[in-house]
């Protein structure tokens, strides 16, 4: 069986890959777990001066890898650039923090020394996504990695060549063969691999059909399972906020990387009084995007990953307009190659339209009025999803109690877009998934979190 990778900027062919075969990802497993009773008495000191020539090497090939997102997942190269340099400094955190992050904790106790120690667990399969090729493997691998596990990577089909990518790095910067490694295979071949005895967690980042998929299967082998799913964020901004710091945050955040983003802006809930203006300033910001080819540097939005997606997305938005919503900008597929999509307004939002109800991966601001604040917050609220949620208002006490006790997320920012960052835990509730990445909190995740009492 073989997979392609396609540019979605000109539908053309990249490459051609082979998928393993279920005694092929045997033998691969094997590898990993015998790498992994070495590398979990590799000392702190080491795993770190390995991960710092990884960081530097990703430096080193900026140009190369933000071509690469560009070729196969259509991601503007300015955009490339600064992601590779966010996984750079992710393997920097962790190469400097993870000895502390994992240093044991002596406890007071009936016995004569109680101590908690954290210790690797063994072989954890990352199923990472193609929206952020890159980042998303290193904001689970390098946490991981340090911990003293090793990693098996299962990338998204499309970004293979991301992949493989990645798996030379860790290769070339001195990491043993089996501490990373990417595998192409088949969904038959993912759930042989969860089920494989050797294998001892699996972290996904996707939807949450896909979610429930691999929980089950892990669940099924009691494997510890880590998933982030998908969101529809709320941004809630208030009669007294800063219109056009909203404006320009909400479009930056619904915008970026095409509007394929898991924590984007995908439902603006603005009350009724400052309605028309923020509508307004939302319409300057979003004709400052340029759409077209990534591997040019005025482009601001490239193509959808995929034709499948922009049809999606378009059925969407089609479906929320005859229910009632209303189109103010773009909302039609153009003409030529590429799975280009125009960005995209629609106002008179409401509950019911899939512009409300579903998660909606692609370049379209949906805006809902409210009445009230509190309406504000209860439209805000009113999703399956939990991952990320803003509020705009110009009294930050009022806006952190809004953002501390009143959203369901599991990130909350006040006038600001929702963004990860290395030193922040990262991770949703409700349909949006379990756990976290990042910080300590993700660090922790797949490792024993073991008490040792000692009496006498």
């Amino acid at each position: 069986m073989s997979i392609q990778t396609i540019n979605p900027a000109t539908e053309r062919v990249l490459n051609i890959y082979e998928v393993v075969n279920d005694d092929q990802v045997r033998h691969l497993v094997d590898n990993a777990h015998e790498h992994f009773m070495t590398w979990k008495k590799t000392p702190f000191p080491e795993r770190s001066k390995l991960l710092l020539i990884v960081a530097q090497n990703l430096r080193s090939n900026q140009e190369r890898y933000a071509n690469l997102m560009a070729e196969e997942m259509g991601k503007p190269i300015r955009d490339g650039r600064a992601e590779v340099e966010k996984c750079a400094w992710v393997c920097e955190h962790y190469a400097k923090q993870a000895e502390t992050y994992l240093a044991s904790r002596t406890m007071q106790t009936d016995m004569k020394k109680t101590m908690v120690c954290y210790q690797p667990l063994g072989v954890v399969l990352g199923i990472m996504p193609w929206n952020f090729p890159f980042w998303q493997v290193f904001r689970f691998a390098a946490p991981t990695i340090m911990a003293g596990n090793v990693v098996i990577l299962k990338h998204a089909s499309i970004c293979a060549g991301v992949g493989n990518a990645i798996a030379e790095l860790f290769i070339k910067s001195g990491f043993p063969s089996g501490v990373f490694q990417h595998i192409l295979m088949n969904k038959e071949t993912v759930a042989s691999v969860i089920a494989n005895e050797k294998v001892v967690g699996v972290t996904l980042t996707g939807s949450d059909e896909t979610g429930r998929i691999v929980a089950s299967a892990a669940g099924a082998h009691l494997k510890k399972s880590m998933l982030e799913l998908g969101g529809s964020d709320p941004y809630i901004v208030l009669a007294d906020a800063d219109l056009a710091l909203a404006a320009r945050c909400i479009v930056a955040s619904r915008l970026n990387n095409t509007g394929q983003v898991c924590i984007a802006a995908k439902r603006v809930i603005v009350v009724k009084d400052v309605l028309d203006e923020l509508v307004q300033y939302l319409i300057n910001e979003i004709k400052q995007y340029k759409m077209g080819d990534p591997l040019d540097l005025a482009t601001k939005m490239g193509p959808m990953a995929r034709s499948d997606l922009r049809k999606t997305l378009h059925e969407q938005v089609t479906a929320s307009i005859a229910q009632g919503a209303q189109l103010v900008l773009g909302g039609e597929i153009p003409h030529g190659l590429g799975f280009y999509y125009p960005p995209t307004l629609l106002t008179s939002v409401e509950p019911g339209m899939p512009a409300f109800d579903e998660e909606l991966f692609g370049p379209v601001v949906a805006v809902i009025a409210a009445s009230s604040e509190s309406e504000a917050i209860r439209l805000a609220n009113q999703t399956r999803y939990g991952l990320g949620a803003a509020v705009f208002t110009q009294n930050l006490a009022h806006g952190e109690a809004i953002a501390m006790h009143e959203l369901e997320a599991g990130a909350c920012f006040v006038n600001a877009q929702v963004a990860s960052d290395p030193r922040l835990p990262f991770g949703g509730i409700k349909q949006s998934g379990y756990g976290r990445e990042l910080s300590r909190e993700g660090i922790l995740e797949f490792v024993n979190i073991k008490t040792v009492a000692i009496g006498g």
